[in-house]
């Protein structure tokens, strides 16, 4: 659950100056790093040989090196590790010709800065991952796994299987924003994805992390396709993202980094055309701003062209807890079908973001004991359980839970493995792989996070008898009364708590009921059984509109 710090090789043989970069590093609260040290090339080199470097600070003068050899030599070892250039030598022909032998920035030390040091090395990073594989994402790649799986057992189409496969439209920028300032303009890559474009106007949401790339989101907006069309949505599915760290913004640095990235995807979102909503690091303030600019663009106020908004500006009733509360609707259901007593039995929830804390909370309602609970920063066991309640408090206190005193505090892994009835999975993607799957002790895994769990350790888990409530079905309910919103913003009416949370549950238990259904009737696990209810839906649309020209 914790992302892990750039590696970094500095190669400097001053000890003087090694010094000096590495209290610029310090000095960078935006930059999560980890340095070694180097004093010469030859040792250099044999530290990249052994991979893990993310990024090369390298001086261009050394004892067993000079200028431009020294790059070369660099390149050679290690094409794919960006290098920044740290030089003593202010020479303007030897910078041009050391970013065109593949430098990706030239910086002199005598007017080094920690501010200057930390954004090249930011921009760098992201420029190598933009200029490499884009697609090539671990999320992406298990998304097109269950898709091919799915198709493989539907027998569909080979045209509509490739078609399926990428998106339909995908739209890449990069773009500034200035810093609080005025003297600092940082440069961002920024992404919207549309995977589908046949089943009405496409939807999702878009998520601020300093790991977001194309793959991620193309992942992200193919799940969407499949649960809205599971949900009976008339969307088809999109996903959009900002590459950057919003825990280190201002607001007001939050404030000009939306609006200038709604600009640059403003020709391609609209209340008709693709409605955006909140996800990972985005809340109903980000929406609201994202609206205000779309409408100043257009002349007038829009508020469908966004959902998750606040409800004085058009937002719906029921929003913010939307995909908690179908989460647990879901696993109502699903402990009906296994025969598990709610009341009294045992839970434990990896996140405790949006999602997590209040699935927790109305798993709780239920009278389910919450026994372990977790997030980014630790994780919480207590066998007696844990007080949501004052759980919630210290989280929207402290932004994270660590600190909370808890009798045991336990590994991440070590989380997931407690012996639980229900596992709730509300963080990141691939939490459940095929290493650990064996070891999980629950009932039921309940997915309200997207791609928790691998293709391989689905295998596992059905061998085991774990019940599956996979993402597409067990998150799905943000989307839905996502769906309500812009119901209501279109037609301009308003709808009550109680009308929404029955819709919601009537709704999510026919998805259920279907993917059940048919997960039995072709002894399917869940997910693939869910996959094939939503691609089923797209196909006939697709077959029904046809092809032009």
């Amino acid at each position: 659950m914790q992302d892990s710090p750039v590696q970094l090789l500095l190669v400097e043989d001053n000890p003087m100056h090694r010094e000096l970069i590495m209290k610029l590093l310090g000095d960078d609260p935006q930059l999560r790093c980890e340095v070694e040290a180097v004093g010469n090339l030859a040792d250099g080199l044999t530290r990249l040989v052994k991979q893990g470097v993310d990024l090369v600070l390298l001086d261009l003068v050394l004892p067993d090196s000079e200028e431009l050899e020294t790059l070369f030599r660099v390149r050679l070892v290690a094409p794919q590790v960006p290098v920044v250039v740290l030089t003593s030598l202010d020479d303007v022909k030897l910078a041009a010709r050391a970013v065109e032998s593949g430098a990706y920035d030239y910086l002199v030390k005598s007017h080094l800065k920690s501010v200057s040091l930390g954004r090249a090395i930011r921009y760098t990073l992201s420029r190598a991952r933009a200029r490499g594989g884009e697609w090539d994402s671990p999320m992406f790649r298990l998304a097109q796994q269950q898709f091919l799986k799915a198709a493989q057992y539907m027998g569909l189409d080979d045209n509509l299987r490739q078609r399926l496969l990428f998106p339909q439209r995908t739209q890449m920028v990069s773009f500034p924003f200035f810093r609080d300032d005025r003297a600092q303009v940082e440069t961002v890559f920024g992404y919207r994805v549309q995977h589908l474009l046949s089943m009405g106007p496409t939807k999702g949401g878009i998520r601020y992390h300093e790991d977001v790339d194309l793959g991620e989101v193309a992942a992200l907006a193919m799940w969407m396709t499949w649960k809205c069309a599971l949900m009976k949505l008339p969307f088809g599915g999109a996903k959009g993202g900002v590459r950057v760290d919003p825990t280190t913004l201002s607001d007001r640095e939050l404030q000009r980094l939306t609006r200038r990235y709604t600009t640059e995807i403003i020709d391609i979102i609209g209340p008709d055309k693709d409605i955006p909503a909140p996800d990972l690091g985005t809340d109903e303030r980000v929406m609201a701003w994202l609206m205000d600019t779309y409408s100043q663009q257009v002349g007038h106020t829009v508020p469908a062209v966004v959902t998750g908004k606040p409800v004085v500006l058009g937002g719906s009733l029921g929003r913010k807890e939307a995909t908690g509360r179908g989460l647990v609707y879901l696993i109502e259901a699903s402990a009906r079908h296994l025969g598990l007593q709610l009341s009294g039995a045992t839970a434990v929830v990896q996140g405790f973001g949006n999602v997590g804390s209040h699935a927790a909370r109305f798993l709780a309602e239920r009278g389910v004991k919450i026994i372990g609970v977790g997030d980014a920063s630790t994780a919480l066991h207590d066998e007696a359980g844990l007080s949501v309640e004052a759980l919630t408090a210290y989280a929207d206190e402290h932004r994270r839970l660590q600190g909370f005193p808890a009798p045991e505090i336990v590994d991440h892994d070590e989380l997931l493995e407690l012996d639980c009835d229900i596992l709730v999975l509300a963080a990141l993607q691939n939490q459940v792989t095929v290493e650990n799957a064996a070891r999980l002790e629950c009932r039921l895994l309940a997915e309200g996070a997207n791609g928790p769990t691998t293709l391989e350790a689905d295998d596992i888990l059905q061998e085991r008898g774990i019940f599956v409530l996979p993402d597409i079905l067990g998150n799905a309910g943000g989307v839905t009364v996502s769906y309500f919103e812009w119901v209501q913003g279109m037609q301009n009416l308003m709808w009550s708590l109680d009308e929404i949370h029955e819709r919601l549950q009537a709704i999510l238990l026919d998805a259920f009921q279907r993917t059940l259904t048919r997960a039995e009737a072709q002894h399917l696990d869940m997910r693939t059984a869910a996959l094939i209810e939503g691609i089923s839906r797209v196909t006939e649309a697709k077959l029904m509109r046809g092809i032009f020209p």
